[in-house]
């Protein structure tokens, strides 16, 4: 066994743990190890934003995690891919870049995160980002991670989805990680210059060159090692060979929501009947590990369109090989977006306060992993209720690191998820029977037609919905007796050990995951170098003043037209 010592360990190469390389090494005195289980990101599959569906169903670069049989999606098991490459699930993503409402990180504030309200983490997410279209008060301009809308919405199908959006009494936003989500409008991506922009690319390899930093590829990590109630390093296998590294300092998870709590978990560290159950000796117990698990789910709302304008003409071999060409010679056209280039953020019914239902708009009909195209022309909206109140678990196994720990979500075990998804079909009818979509619609494909009544639409939901492949708030921050971390990321009990990563959320936002990761790896590597935050943001956040009394903010402009 052999042994290295540095200041800090960073397990996981992914979303968090590439931001945390970066700054952690910025300044150059100190010395910081990263881990990571997989290998190398230089791949056009996932280099070309276009591809994403290939890297996160291909087991060299993504571990291929499934749930238990879920009992409330009629037992089937769910897939739930997280990244194992560099860059983690950033670069396996959809790419999609949402911050979440400003009330999430105030929800987050009033579960006992002190100091991650909106206006104390909107410094991070500006800090974090290169806006395409310039900075201002809520969007940062000179950050490593570039953002931007791809193809600009070239094909009309975009622009008919908002003005049908609008259509529909709702408004449009000119941009939803700005003052106002609430809306339909144009969808951000962290693509910059035709290229999947992954923390990978935007923080790691910056930072590669550096002295004090070392990357360790395809490096499976065993175990934090601890004398008593302090870590001081990790136990890692590779090339069939075990290895010990020691951090002066700390020791920082951010191996996901998946592997974080299960590497406390192999470490000792967690629920006592849940370790001992798995032949591993307890540590430190701490009951919250593990418990909390989240996750968004969507269904695809399929029609057919009546004019050629789809992608579903561009995807024989013919096409793809044109793209993929056009791609690598230029970096641009449709094989530098992810094709969700239009979306839309609405409340679900009066009496929701800020938005609890998303929408990806495809021009095409097609499943996410591209299998299934549908024969002839037609558009898909990925539609979910975001704000779940069912709640799952990450279990150990057992002492091998190799065995893949137990995963249930429990989806749609909350009667308010159920009923959530059904305001997901109506609505959605609703908006896209709106005159903007008039010449495009054709035929409802998916749930179809004869799919009305609140029993017919649970039976569908269970059958058709699948993960948004956003897992989180398995190691909650808080200070109750289920939090993991406290407001500090610090794992509550143990000395100089910390988790930064989406499993630190307390619960989950409305929106995609990668943005309020990144920003919560920028806040805590300041934490962690125990410098001064950022100055928090006074800045206004524009909702409905009548959100208590209707759901959708144009309603009274359309009774009156």
């Amino acid at each position: 066994m052999t042994e290295n010592r540095y200041d800090y360990i960073i397990v996981g190469a992914g979303s968090a743990g590439c931001v945390l390389a970066n700054r952690l090494t910025e300044d150059g005195d100190k010395r910081v190890l990263l881990l990571e289980t997989g290998g190398s990101d230089k791949s056009i599959f996932i280099q070309m934003p276009t591809a994403l569906s290939i890297p996160m169903n291909t087991k060299k670069y993504a571990w291929q995690f499934e749930t238990e049989l879920e009992p409330y999606l009629d037992n089937r098991r769910m897939h739930c891919p997280r990244g194992k490459v560099l860059g983690g699930s950033s670069s396996i993503n959809g790419m999609v870049y949402v911050r979440g409402h400003a009330r999430d990180f105030d929800e987050w504030e009033s579960e006992g995160a002190s100091g991650w309200d909106y206006q104390n983490v909107l410094p991070y997410f500006k800090k974090a980002e290169q806006w395409a279209f310039g900075g201002d008060d809520y969007r940062g301009d000179s950050g490593p991670l570039g953002v931007n809308n791809g193809n600009n919405m070239r094909n009309p199908l975009y622009k008919a989805f908002i003005r049908a959006g609008v259509d529909a009494g709702y408004l449009e936003t000119d941009d939803y990680n700005g003052a106002r989500q609430e809306g339909f409008g144009a969808m951000h991506m962290t693509v910059k210059n035709g290229r999947r922009w992954s923390t990978a690319n935007a923080y790691l390899r910056p930072a590669m060159d550096r002295p004090n930093l070392t990357v360790v590829t395809h490096a499976l990590v065993h175990k934090v090692v601890l004398e008593g109630k302090t870590a001081t390093g990790v136990r890692y296998e590779q090339g069939g060979r075990l290895h010990e590294a020691t951090a002066a300092e700390e020791v920082i998870l951010s191996a996901g929501s998946i592997g974080s709590p299960h590497l406390l978990q192999l470490s000792g560290i967690g629920k006592r009947e849940v370790l001992e159950q798995a032949g591993i000796e307890v540590q430190h117990e701490l009951p919250g590990v593990g418990e909390n698990l989240q996750d968004h789910l969507e269904f695809y709302f399929q029609f057919r369109c009546k004019q050629p304008v789809s992608l579903n003409g561009k995807l024989d071999w013919w096409n793809k090989l044109k793209i993929g060409l056009r791609w690598i010679l230029r970096k641009d056209g449709l094989g530098a977006t992810n094709h969700f280039e239009s979306c839309g953020f609405i409340r679900s019914k009066a009496g929701v306060e800020w938005p609890d239902l998303q929408y990806h708009f495809l021009p095409a009909a097609m499943r996410y992993d591209g299998k299934e195209a549908f024969n002839g022309d037609g558009f898909q909206l990925h539609i979910g209720h975001n704000k779940p109140r069912s709640r799952g678990f990450v279990h150990v196994q057992s002492a091998d690191p190799r065995q893949a720990p137990r995963i249930r979500f429990n989806y749609l075990e909350h009667e308010a998820d159920r009923e959530g998804f059904r305001d997901c079909v109506r609505l959605t009818r609703e908006i896209i029977s709106q005159p903007a979509m008039d010449d495009y619609r054709g035929a409802e494909i998916q749930p179809g037609a004869n799919v009305q009544t609140d029993d017919e639409i649970d039976a569908f939901v269970r059958q058709a919905v699948e993960s948004a492949y956003h897992p989180s708030c398995s190691c909650k921050m808080g200070t109750d007796e289920r939090a993991v971390v406290d407001p500090e990321t610090r794992v509550r009990g143990i000395q100089n050990l910390r988790v930064v990563d989406s499993s630190i959320f307390p619960t989950i936002p409305n929106g995609n995951l990668n943005a309020p990761t990144i920003m919560v790896a920028e806040r805590a590597a300041d934490l962690i170098r125990g410098r001064e935050p950022l100055q928090s943001a006074e800045v206004p956040v524009v909702m409905d003043d009548q959100w208590q009394a209707r759901q959708r903010p144009g309603q009274a402009k359309r009774a009156l037209a």
